[in-house]
């Protein structure tokens, strides 16, 4: 797991802004602030349910929002965060951004997405 402060930029209908998240491989989901997001002119589309470490079921309203890192944009899914919850990049989102924590400097990088690709051709045996 990498944890780490990433700086990027939240766009929406009424404009974009510069943010700080905690960048954090261990998060699936991401969270930002749901007043941030409202400002912006973002809606949710639905709500998801999560469970905290102490096994607390939280439900967070949720929206695919446009988060940009180093002119990369992707939209990403994001939790509506509340008072007192974490503002993180999680790591769907630096996945689908194309973000990756770097194990021995701990900093966010820019990384290569894996292809999978498979030649069953060259898997069949003769």
């Amino acid at each position: 797991m990498g944890i780490n402060e990433v700086k990027v930029v939240i766009h929406g209908p009424k404009g974009s802004r510069r943010c700080s998240l905690l960048a954090d491989t261990g998060f699936s989901y991401t969270w930002i602030e749901a007043r941030l997001l409202t400002e912006l002119g973002m809606k949710p589309i639905g709500s998801q349910l999560f469970k905290t470490t102490d096994k607390r079921l939280l439900e967070r309203p949720s929206a695919d929002v446009l988060i940009e890192y180093d002119s990369a944009k992707r939209y990403c899914p994001v939790a509506f965060a509340e008072k007192g919850d974490a503002n993180v990049l999680g790591a769907t989102a630096m996945e689908i951004i194309g973000l990756g924590i770097d194990p021995s400097t701990r900093e966010v990088r820019k990384v290569t997405a894996p292809a999978f690709l498979v030649d069953l051709a060259l898997r069949r045996k003769p």
